[in-house]
């Protein structure tokens, strides 16, 4: 598999391939999973929030299942608080993918169940990130993903 340099920090994970499937590690998971163009924007991601934005590893989920309107839902990566509430929840697509208006809107209704106040999107070349308002039912982009400290205070 050609996989393509991404805009984020290089991640040295483990690769390996078994009956012609190809794997990473997730170390969040803490098992190998089908290394796909969209699980090699995860991990990359994973490694930015953890290494450079210092999110603490144990505070974050991937795939976590949620319900939205009755259906079972899937969230790339959720950031809790230390109380366990979600604080980010992240949106990944393969760098092929264009993030869009769709990509924003679809994050948005898995966010009903959540009610998080930060909500990224990447495709792993461009990143996005909104700061939701509950109170006044708006959202601003940010020029930057927030670290860990920005978002506790």
């Amino acid at each position: 598999m050609d996989l393509p340099t991404l805009n984020l920090p290089a991640v040295t994970s483990s690769i390996r391939t078994i009956d012609g499937c190809t794997e990473i590690f997730d170390p969040i998971r803490k098992v190998f999973v089908v290394l796909t163009p969209e699980e090699w924007v995860r991990q990359h991601f994973i490694n930015y929030l953890v290494s450079d934005r210092l999110f603490p590893a144990g505070l974050i989920a991937i795939e976590k299942q949620i319900r939205v309107n009755r259906m079972s839902k899937r969230f790339d990566i959720v950031a809790h608080f230390p109380t366990g509430q979600p604080a980010m929840i992240v949106e990944c697509k393969a760098p092929s993918v264009k993030i869009s208006l769709e990509t924003f809107n679809q994050a948005l209704r898995y966010n009903l169940s959540l009610n998080i106040h930060y909500l990224a999107l990447t495709n792993g070349l461009t990143h996005f990130c909104f700061r939701l308002n509950y109170n006044d039912k708006t959202s601003r982009q940010l020029d930057h993903i927030p670290s860990y400290q920005e978002i506790v205070g």
